[in-house]
């Protein structure tokens, strides 16, 4: 029996002018199964069942904005005809049989590109190599010392880049999809210009936290500027290096700041990814503090993750006021039903396909309701 009379995680919630059903969010998780950039019927498979989970939205994996910002030469990218062609079939099959608030992830993975697909040990492939090419960072730093060094954008480089993720905001916008993330954290490009141990620039973009910060928000304003502005542009953050003299809570407590005076309509708190030197104290919730830190200096909602696995946790995170939604991703492909199962938990209710109704042992107490497609 669930101790919470109303439980805060199937409180419906606003980010900006799009309404959550409840406050689980599907967290993207990159599939590595896009062939040269274009989904595949995997990701239609993929992120149809995800679409059946119950949860009140679903993230769409890590997609680059150009075909260097790709993590592996298997990531999705929307950066031309093709490939927005390509998700547009994906996505109209999935809109077609559920109403799930969609989310694209827009992302540049700047020094940490060019990689094997981690089922193939995930390595650096060098620019010479098959499936290889030259990457790109703010300074010419690798993350590993055994990667191949980064060359490190010029002006018209970075203007490329902004205008890049523009381009795909206005893709996103055309095919329909609810909200986009600006990918800003795990150590990819824009997290790189945040972060003092990656970023040694001695331009008006590096050195302070003003001006590491600035690249970041230029490209928040740019995708603010092309996305249809009655749907919300959010960003996902890494609350911490977790290394000594890197980027922090406070200076991410600062930028979720300058965030939200730009427009930004939630933030998601995830943590680590720059530097392999990190020392992560990994355990349950051990990225709540994070979310916690941000919360305490915004009012837009904040997103926690991170080893929510148990829905009495995530439940207590938000009566807490540690956070204002839970995002799961790895305890969702574990299990595509722990809404469903979080709901019968915490004596809820929650959306499912009318044709899994019938599924629901007699027991449960009427825990599914019909899902308008």
């Amino acid at each position: 029996m669930t101790p919470y009379t109303n439980p805060r995680l199937f409180e419906p919630l606003d980010i900006g002018d799009v309404t959550l059903a409840n406050r689980i969010v599907i967290a993207p998780m990159c599939q590595y199964s896009a062939e040269d950039g274009a989904m595949t019927d995997w990701h239609q498979i993929h992120l149809g069942q995800l679409a059946m989970s119950g949860a009140g939205a679903l993230t769409i994996e890590a997609t680059a904005i150009v075909p260097e910002g790709r993590i592996t030469y298997g990531d999705v990218g929307l950066y031309d005809d093709r490939t927005e062609a390509a998700m547009r079939k994906v996505i109209e099959s999935v809109r077609r049989w559920s109403d799930m608030p969609l989310i694209l992830q827009l992302a540049h993975a700047g020094r940490k590109a060019s990689c094997a697909k981690p089922w193939r040990g995930g390595a650096q492939i060098a620019p010479d190599a098959e499936n290889g090419w030259q990457t790109l960072a703010p300074s010419a730093i690798p993350f590993d010392a055994a990667d191949h060094p980064p060359f490190s954008l010029d002006a018209a480089g970075l203007g490329r880049i902004r205008e890049a993720f523009a381009d795909a905001a206005r893709r996103a916008g055309e095919l329909g999809l609810d909200a986009v993330q600006i990918h800003a954290a795990h150590g990819y490009l824009l997290h790189e210009f945040l972060s003092p141990l990656s970023n040694r620039r001695d331009d008006p973009y590096g050195g302070s936290l003003e001006n590491r910060m600035r690249f970041p928000l230029e490209v928040f304003d740019a995708v603010r500027a092309a996305f249809p502005a009655d749907r919300p542009v959010t960003v996902r953050v890494s609350g911490t290096d977790w290394v000594e003299g890197g980027w922090t809570a406070d200076e991410t407590a600062k930028f979720a700041q300058e965030l939200e005076r730009r427009g930004c309509a939630a933030i998601h708190v995830s943590s680590g990814g720059l530097d392999p030197r990190q020392q992560i104290p990994v355990g349950l919730g051990y990225q709540v503090p994070l979310a916690r830190t941000v919360k305490d200096a915004v009012r837009m909602p904040v997103v926690a993750v991170g080893l929510i696995t148990d829905p009495q946790q995530a439940e207590r995170i938000l009566q807490d006021g540690h956070a204002d939604a839970i995002a799961i991703a790895r305890a969702a492909l574990w299990d595509p039903r722990w809404p469903w199962h979080a709901a019968a938990v915490l004596g809820a209710s929650v959306h499912a396909p009318p044709q899994y109704l019938r599924s629901e042992p007699n027991e449960a107490g009427r825990i599914l309701k019909e899902m308008k497609p």
